[in-house]
């Protein structure tokens, strides 16, 4: 049969996965996943989730991990069955088509250039202790933007000579690196135990329930877990992908979930009450477990602290430069890039051109931002938005071509659309404020799309088959522009959240009948 001008005969030619290198196992690939995970979002997220939500925080940390890990398994399935460098840009592309591949292709290029400019933020806030004059009124200098520019120039020359390399020394520092929350909660608990604090402020919820569920993604909680996927997009330099990756996934979720509730409890119990005569949000920490310990006369733990935040970050943004040079190299596959960013170096097996460009991206991001916190709030809703595109290719790949998944996880047909509304709801969550800046940029892409493809495909195909995407997005926005989250309350909680789910269980079905459609051609 021969392949139409918009079917799966134009996907793009394989790029040169061929020179990557299968040297990563088990162990590796936990490392890499604990890597990723345990960065600067130890040394904020407890915070800004008690400034935002109170002692309720706590629900939004077992809420956030309970949440990834139903999306974790749909991205597990995917990785194992069908191991591809940044294969969550790679799926929808597969199982969507162009418009799909693009769309994830832009969110991942600005999730990633995010990551790495927050990471690289966090680092200078902490450093300011010793450096001094990189941050000052709550604010990046232009000495620390420059500062964080280079260091985020250093990991790239790490990561330049080859996955092997970066796999022994990130295994080596995430060791030392997991230590360090561990300590700072036993010192802290000891020296500071508060536990009237939980009525303390305004009592458990002071600022709603609401707030509880926001703070999932815009305090930091979906980006402090968010490195989970790490592994799955380095799924094709995996020695035995489909034993290894589910194994590695879930045992660095489930610890590093568990580690930051602890973290959250101790700071919640550790604040010294009369620092709460303003609430929750009253607290004004720029290095927040390293003031605290400060402010409890634990000179030796704040060092300790100050030292681990140059180097758990760092660590943190080693494994984001390996596994955000993936997924870059994969949007040049699905030709939303230049090819040259989809070359491997035979040398080292390294995509270099991807790195690099990662590289100019986050110092586009870094350069004009103000700090941490002033870059998550945007990232925590992009990367819910690619496993939302991710679950849809799951439930294509499962009623169209079977073939691509490993059979690893059981319920599929349930699991891959509840994974889809959660993380809708999450992304609902974030609130308007940081929607209305995510979601418009995202259909500027599709924009893009339409003008770069406009001579090569059947365009008026491809946006038929994309409906549910285009739809996707609009709702979302609409939603939250009067919903009950930072919108103008129009539509009353929680009947927005109820309205959420059924437009996204609506727009999954929608997704997956139109991929199969699309694979059948």
């Amino acid at each position: 049969m021969t392949a139409t001008a918009t079917g799966p005969g134009t996907r793009p030619k394989p790029g040169q996965d061929g020179n990557l290198r299968r040297e990563l196992g088990f162990w590796s690939l936990t490392g890499v996943a604990f890597g990723g995970i345990i960065g600067s979002g130890w040394l904020f997220a407890s915070f800004a989730g008690a400034q935002a939500a109170g002692p309720a925080a706590v629900i939004s940390w077992v809420i956030g991990g309970a949440s990834l890990t139903l999306i974790a398994l749909v991205l597990i399935e995917l990785g194992a069955g069908t191991p591809e460098a940044g294969g969550m840009v790679r799926w929808p592309r597969l199982a969507n088509g162009p418009l799909a591949g693009t769309l994830i292709g832009w969110t991942m290029l600005l999730a990633v250039a995010s990551t790495m400019a927050a990471q690289a933020s966090a680092i200078v806030q902490y450093a300011n202790r010793y450096l001094p004059g990189m941050y000052e009124g709550d604010a990046l200098t232009v000495k620390g933007r420059l500062a964080g520019a280079s260091l985020l120039l250093l990991l790239v020359i790490l990561n330049w000579f080859g996955v092997k390399l970066f796999a022994r020394l990130n295994l080596l520092v995430t060791v030392v690196k997991i230590c360090v929350p561990l300590l700072t909660v036993v010192a802290l608990l000891v020296s500071s135990f508060h536990p009237g604090n939980v009525s303390a402020g305004g009592g458990f919820a002071p600022y709603g329930w609401s707030a509880a569920l926001t703070a999932i993604a815009s305090a930091g909680i979906v980006y402090a877990i968010d490195g989970f996927a790490s592994p799955i997009e380095l799924s094709a330099e995996a020695k035995n992908p489909r034993r290894d990756i589910p194994r590695a996934v879930l045992t660095a979720i489930g610890l590093s979930v568990l580690l930051h509730i602890v973290l959250q409890l101790t700071f919640i119990f550790a604040v010294p009450p009369d620092a709460l005569g303003s609430g929750w949000r009253g607290l004004t920490f720029a290095s927040p477990f390293g003031e605290l310990a400060l402010l409890l006369n634990l000179s030796w733990l704040a060092a300790v602290i100050y030292a681990d935040a140059v180097f758990s970050p760092g660590g943190s943004t080693y494994v984001t430069v390996a596994a955000g040079s993936r997924e870059t190299y994969a949007v040049a596959k699905n030709e939303a890039l230049p090819r040259r960013f989809a070359v491997v170096s035979q040398r080292v097996g390294v995509p270099r051109n991807a790195m690099a460009l990662n590289y100019v991206l986050s110092v586009v991001v870094l350069l004009p931002s103000s700090g941490w916190r002033d870059i998550i709030t945007v990232v925590g809703a992009l990367a819910l938005l690619s496993y939302s595109l991710c679950s849809v290719a799951a439930g294509t790949f499962r009623a169209a071509a079977p073939e691509r998944l490993a059979g690893w996880v059981r319920g599929l047909g349930w699991i891959a659309p509840a994974g889809f509304v959660v993380a809708s709801e999450l992304v609902y969550w974030s609130a308007w404020e940081n929607l209305r800046i995510a979601l418009p940029e995202l259909l500027a892409a599709v924009v893009l799309f339409a003008v770069l493809r406009r001579h090569r495909l059947n365009l008026g195909a491809e946006l038929r088959t994309g409906a549910w995407l285009l739809g996707y997005l609009a709702w979302l926005l609409l939603l939250s522009a009067f919903g009950s989250f930072g919108g103008t309350g129009l539509i009353p909680a929680p009947w927005d959240t109820v309205a959420v789910a059924l437009c996204a269980l609506s727009t999954y079905r929608w997704g997956v009948r139109s991929g199969a459609a699309y694979l059948r051609r």
